[in-house]
């Protein structure tokens, strides 16, 4: 069984922080990879920063330097730190989890996240 939860999505202005958590459910489930994608109005979903499978951390090259991605397995949370946010971060942001065989994956509800002034 496989549940994910996001939070911490907002308003902010450009500039601004924002930290994004997700709550990891997943009994009897070995996670692969997990990370957080994002998806804009008219826009594919994409890879915003994720673990892979060795623990090694991956950005898309617009957030690095921006967001840092981070977890606490002791809690099963999982976070999303935003900083020096812009306009083209406004998105729902999606918890994403994979597991092990091709086709096994799980995606939160989503949490919005609008940079505005």
């Amino acid at each position: 069984q496989v549940q994910l939860e996001e939070s911490g999505g907002g308003l902010v202005q450009p500039g601004g922080s924002l930290r994004l958590s997700c709550t990891v459910s997943a009994t009897a489930f070995s996670i692969n990879a997990i990370g957080w994608y994002r998806q804009a109005p008219g826009k594919q979903r994409e890879l915003v920063a994720a673990f892979n499978s060795g623990g090694s951390t991956i950005y898309a090259d617009s957030v690095k330097g921006r967001f840092t991605i981070s977890r606490d397995n002791a809690k099963n949370l999982m976070y999303l730190q935003m900083n020096s946010l812009k306009r083209e971060d406004t998105a729902v942001y999606f918890c994403h989890i994979e597991g092990h065989q091709p086709g096994d994956f799980y995606w939160g509800q989503g949490t919005q996240v609008t940079v505005s002034s």
